[in-house]
């Protein structure tokens, strides 16, 4: 728990181990659900989507590809922001397990805008969406990771990539230990859910990323704190 107060921990959390998974994976992700419900992980992504399209101009047609997306149930809280904006939207959803595909599947079985495949983010081809986004996604990489693979997802990206992750504090562990011990029996929701504040962010991380980011092309990042602990982050392919 010190770390948390010092850099990232960078021990790997059970969900990181694509060798195994099944039946306890896939209750974990169920699990995950209601934690990110409690903690309000949607409002922070949202913001800074709607910021990005702003800034873009507000165009009326979107792909948006969420990547590490688990079972993807934050994207229902997307296509009600699309439908209010009478956006044409398509959505994506990608990750490394079948078995969160499989759940994203049976969430979005009856809607046809919202699709789920299994690939790894560096197979994403450039351009492919307007718009990658994440939510706690990023944290799973270490600091010497970080600008490789949010460059990536940027040269995915025709407009840019939207961040939502953990803000590493003693309070925000705190809530999620106590909270993952209250709700969930599972392996992977008591270790990780600790665990991924530990390998969350602070202000200072966010800096580094953005002047890494600055050596390998015209990026503007721009981050915010949001309750309940998160960050918003936007970085756009052009200069604002």
């Amino acid at each position: 728990m010190f770390s948390i107060l010092g850099r990232r921990s960078v021990k790997e959390e059970y969900m990181d181990d694509f060798t195994s998974g099944g039946e306890e994976l896939t209750e974990a992700l169920r699990h995950l659900r209601r934690l990110n419900r409690i903690f309000g992980a949607s409002r922070p992504l949202l913001r800074g989507i709607n910021d990005l399209w702003i800034e873009s101009g507000k165009p009326k047609q979107l792909h948006v590809m969420d990547i590490g997306a688990g079972s993807g149930e934050i994207n229902r809280y997307l296509l009600r922001w699309a439908d209010r904006r009478e956006i044409q939207i398509r959505i994506t959803l990608v990750d490394m397990t079948e078995e969160a595909c499989g759940e994203a599947r049976r969430i979005f079985k009856d809607e046809p805008r919202v699709t789920a495949i299994r690939q790894n983010v560096f197979h994403i081809e450039k351009e492919t969406a307007e718009m990658l986004i994440c939510s706690q996604f990023l944290h799973h990489f270490t600091d010497e990771e970080l600008p490789d693979v949010t460059c990536h997802m940027l040269q995915s990206s025709r407009l840019g990539i939207v961040i939502s992750d953990i803000h590493r504090h003693w309070i925000s562990w705190s809530a999620v230990w106590l909270t993952a011990h209250l709700i969930s029996g599972n392996r992977y929701i008591r270790h990780d859910g600790p665990l991924s504040v530990a390998k969350g962010f602070q202000s200072a991380d966010w800096k580094r990323l953005s002047q890494a980011l600055s050596q390998r092309g015209s990026y503007a990042l721009k981050y915010a704190w949001k309750p309940l602990f998160r960050y918003s982050v936007v970085i756009s392919k052009n200069e604002i």
